[in-house]
């Protein structure tokens, strides 16, 4: 039972279960956006972005074993130390497709027709920093395109044909979404900056330095700060809205300062603040929709 148990918090830490805070939350907005969310759309979304995740993770930690043995920031990653078999992985890999494409199937057409679309998008990120200084942005429409995911899934019942499926996506929060984790991603990637250089990996930092680097961070938060904004009337999301910015806003300009005025080791706190920022939104403008 003991060793049942440490496999499974092997496998959880593998996937960072936790991290489905920064997605999940943006899921259910966009269902919300598409319509009025039925409960077996709630749960097929959560189904559908917990599978996406799970094979997406994994297959990342696959993908980068030879690097991250090399890098001693994630020489305790569990497929590195070995507390997960690339057996399991794989595993993992093939159960959470098979999660991801069968929640949208159960949804309707267009959501299987797109589907194939944001698994790609996932599945190809542990490449872009091997071919271009921005795998942050790659990074960053993963998550986006979860929005996306989820107007398919509410909207796609009652979508004429797919060009109105994909006009009912409010992109403009697909890019906010974008920017937003793009912004943080540049931040946790300085902690690499020097590693980075060394096996000649693409990143902002590595690239353009670390100041250079905190300013386009900078820059990608004050684009997701103004779209969220101007979604508040666009929406109709009243007080609720507004209140959920202004928390937001706040957490934001937190993270930013944490960086600047106390240094590159607030990193790991100002990312974590992320957790946070997810939800407040996702439930905040959520709830201001059903109100």
């Amino acid at each position: 039972m003991v060793r049942s148990q440490g496999r499974l918090h092997a496998l959880a830490r593998l996937i960072r279960v936790e991290h489905t805070l920064f997605s999940l939350p943006y899921a259910y907005l966009g269902g919300l956006l598409g319509g009025s969310m039925t409960l077996k759309e709630l749960i097929l979304i959560t189904l559908a972005v917990f599978g996406l995740r799970t094979a997406a993770m994994a297959y990342n930690n696959i993908a980068d074993l030879d690097i991250d043995r090399l890098n001693p920031r994630s020489s305790k990653r569990p497929l590195v130390t070995g507390a997960v078999s690339l057996r399991d992985a794989w595993l993992l890999v093939v159960l959470g497709s098979i999660l991801y494409y069968l929640s949208a199937a159960l949804l309707n057409k267009y959501a299987l027709i797109l589907s194939p679309v944001l698994w790609i998008v996932a599945m190809t990120y542990p490449y872009a920093k091997r071919y271009h200084s921005f795998p942050h942005i790659h990074l960053g429409l993963t998550l986006g395109l979860v929005v996306f995911g989820g107007t398919i899934a509410t909207y796609g019942d009652v979508a004429r044909s797919l060009y109105d499926a994909l006009a009912s996506v409010p992109w403009d929060l697909v890019v906010a979404v974008t920017c937003w984790v793009a912004g943080f991603d540049v931040i946790y990637s300085i902690m690499d900056v020097e590693f980075d250089r060394r096996l000649r990996l693409g990143s902002i930092p590595a690239r353009y330095g670390e100041r250079r680097a905190l300013h386009s961070s900078t820059v990608c938060h004050a684009v997701y700060l103004a779209i969220l904004g101007l979604a508040i009337p666009r929406y109709g999301l009243g007080l609720v809205g507004i209140a959920t910015y202004i928390v937001t806003a706040a957490l934001i300009a937190y993270e930013q300062y944490l960086v600047y005025r106390e240094g590159f080791e607030a990193i790991p706190r100002a990312f974590n603040m992320n957790l946070l920022v997810g939800v407040v939104v996702g439930i905040g403008y959520s709830l201001a929709l059903v109100v």
